[in-house]
């Protein structure tokens, strides 16, 4: 009995301990609610966050409204709470049994989502010195819009969803505008403006993405375009070897500031002197892509070298190479003569003086460490050395080639001069390139933050792909839509004309540009055109003042009641008179009008599906096309190259899409 007594008291006791010891959990709360927050007016908001399992939780606004709510088994808790009208400040408390959560400097106003890819991406500050925003500096220094806030989600991939993402709301001014997304920025500056209530702005966007990476594996399994990618990443085995393989080399941190990235050491300076011994290394084809190896592409360092004669000495030279992506070192005969560090430089020509003391009659070496951070990289031509004579030595062609560093989740793994890569295995890294990656890690971590709508900028990624693109987009909005709970509006701007090829039989941006058009059928959408302020010549165009303000034109007449024109001319519909093609638009009914330099760009075709050039006129409200030759046109199309300009406009001067009416 005694014994039985003692365990019963044993047993207890340790019940009693390992209640006593079971680990308690701190309020917490997403990043997201914090401090300076825009929270949407007249709207019953979620908060969220995680405290003890099956405890109380509440929350007081000082606008005079409360909510109460428990946790779940897991310790997760989300409640709903009523917003006011705009205005602000006001404080909010997050209360528990033992602790409180005091937020402060909460306005309420129009809350929206700007995502997408670069050109949403890009800084009000711009990238310069090629990558600009016009006016730059004047629009920061007067960027003192206490009532615009921006929450910049940081560039994050994730194999899963994600719960939460470090960042804060920050107040627009000149000392903080800069790094706000500029089409962003001016898109909420248009609606502050016109609608005098505070915006808050959630960015969240990564340049060079395509728009699979910004959907949900669920979604994306619906399509099953993507289920083999998605098995791969899902596999541990795809990024075991590949662990193993980089564990073996020096790792250093990717670099921060311009000079880090000058600092960077791979142990690799022997490679720019003349008498290095270069005969076991690859040959490679100079102008051309240098991201490519036997099993693979690859983002990291490489060295390329050539040898070249010279006989006149008498001057200084010139060397010309058309552009280096992303960053360059360059050495002549051992002598660093130039070279650009930092974001920016991908598509800027390179020119550099090559003093004549530097070099000899006879046989020269030429030597380039490059430095590719993404996406494709590579030497553009001419590569050349030109003195103030007009004598040219051309240097495309044959270079010997090594790989001296990989990037790797976010580290460069040095190579060196004598490591063998010949086993490296094929590499499935985690990269913005990955299907759903920055789904996971930067928008399901924003949901269910209530939104007004949506804005959105991408495109370039996905082109070379417009008939998946037809069905992806519409795809990604509504898997947005469906993981708030909410059909929001959603609107996107239409890519800009670029140089994309130089040959114009091989141009198909148009094609995604009509893929964007035809999305228009997603119900609550709107797209803004931008076929008259884009720069072919640079994928990222320095007007964003039009793309935000238009973009804000959707918003206003969409969703806030402003009478005013929201698009340019959409086609609509088209008729056959004779050997005329008469067409017909929507958001047209105050007129049409021709381009400074008149209509142009309109092209119609027969049967045999062969496009000619047309004549084209604007006859009562609609565009009437004719073309030598085509005595019985069925098809027409308008814009229709990589780098094709607006002539089409609405009496409002918004310019008219791109189209085809032959699918």
């Amino acid at each position: 009995m005694r014994s039985s007594f003692l365990y019963s008291i044993l047993a207890m006791s340790l019940i009693f301990y390992s209640c006593e010891q079971k680990e308690k959990i701190d309020l917490q709360i997403p990043y997201l609610f914090s401090d300076h927050m825009v929270l949407q007016q007249n709207e019953k908001v979620s908060i969220w966050g995680q405290y003890n399992p099956n405890d109380k939780i509440e929350i007081k606004g000082s606008w005079g409204e409360k909510a109460i709510t428990q946790t779940d088994e897991n310790g997760d808790w989300n409640l709903k709470i009523q917003t006011p009208k705009a205005g602000g400040p006001f404080t909010m408390n997050i209360t528990t049994a033992d602790s409180t959560i005091v937020l402060n400097d909460i306005l309420f106003g129009e809350v929206w989502l700007a995502s997408g890819q670069s050109n949403m991406q890009m800084p009000l500050k711009g990238w310069p010195p090629n990558d600009v925003i016009k006016d730059s500096k004047n629009e920061i220094a007067s960027a003192a819009h206490p009532e615009i806030r921006m929450f910049t989600v940081p560039m994050t991939l994730s194999l899963v969803p994600l719960d939460d993402i470090k960042g804060e709301w920050l107040a627009s001014s000149p000392e903080t505008a800069g790094d706000f997304s500029a089409t962003a920025y001016f898109f909420a500056k248009r609606l502050q403006e016109e609608l005098k209530v505070p915006i808050g702005i959630i960015h969240s966007s990564w340049g060079g993405t395509p728009a699979e990476s910004w959907a949900s594996e669920a979604s994306l399994r619906k399509l099953g375009d993507f289920d083999d990618a998605l098995d791969l990443v899902k596999d541990p085995k795809t990024f075991e070897v590949v662990d193993n393989w980089f564990g073996q080399f020096p790792a250093q941190d990717f670099p921060e500031t311009k000079e880090q990235w000058e600092q960077m050491d791979f142990a690799d300076i022997d490679a720019a002197k003349p008498e290095f011994d270069d005969s076991n290394w690859t040959n490679i084809e100079i102008p051309g892509p240098i991201d490519l190896m036997k099993n693979g592409a690859f983002d990291g360092a490489v060295w390329i070298r050539k040898e070249f004669e010279i006989s006149d000495t008498s001057s200084d030279y010139l060397l010309h190479i058309g552009a280096i992506d992303d960053m360059d070192a360059t050495y002549i005969n051992g002598e660093k003569v130039g070279g650009l560090v930092g974001n920016g430089f991908w598509n800027v020509p390179r020119e550099m003086t090559v003093p004549k003391n530097l070099l000899k009659k006879g046989q020269n070496s030429i030597a380039i460490r490059i430095i590719d951070t993404g996406g494709g990289g590579s030497v553009d031509g001419p590569v050349e050395l030109k003195n103030k004579d007009g004598k040219t030595i051309n240097l495309a062609g044959t270079w010997k080639y090594l790989v001296i560093a990989e990037i790797y989740l976010g580290k460069f793994y040095g190579y060196g001069l004598k490591n063998s890569i010949e086993s490296r295995p094929e590499v499935m890294q985690l990269n913005p390139y990955i299907p759903s990656v920055l789904y996971n890690a930067m928008i399901n971590p924003l949901v269910p933050y209530s939104i007004k709508g949506a804005i959105w900028y991408q495109g370039e990624s996905n082109v070379g792909r417009d008939a998946q693109y037809r069905r992806l987009f519409p795809t990604m909005i509504n898997d947005w839509r469906e993981k708030w709970q909410v059909e929001f509006p959603f609107y996107f701007v239409q890519i800009a004309p670029y140089n994309y090829s130089p040959d114009p039989a091989s141009h198909v941006s148009q094609k995604l540009r009509e893929a964007q058009r035809q999305t228009l059928s997603t119900p609550k959408t709107g797209m803004v055109v931008t076929l008259d302020i884009g720069d072919v010549t640079n994928i990222h165009p320095a007007n964003k003042q039009d793309v935000g303000s238009r973009l804000a034109g959707l918003a206003l007449a969409n969703d806030y009641g402003k009478e005013l024109m929201p698009s340019g001319p959409l086609y609509k519909s088209m008729s056959i008179t004779g050997n005329k093609i008469v067409l017909e638009f929507d958001y047209a009914m105050n007129g049409l009008m021709a381009g400074e330099d008149g209509l142009s760009g309109f092209e119609i075709a027969g049967e045999d599906k062969v496009f000619s050039k047309a004549a084209a006129s604007i006859v009562n409200n609609t565009i009437v096309l004719t073309a030598s030759g085509i005595d019985t046109p069925l098809h027409a199309r308008y814009a229709w190259r990589d780098n094709s300009t607006a002539s089409l406009f609405n009496a409002e001067g918004l310019p008219a899409s791109s189209f085809s009416t032959k699918n």
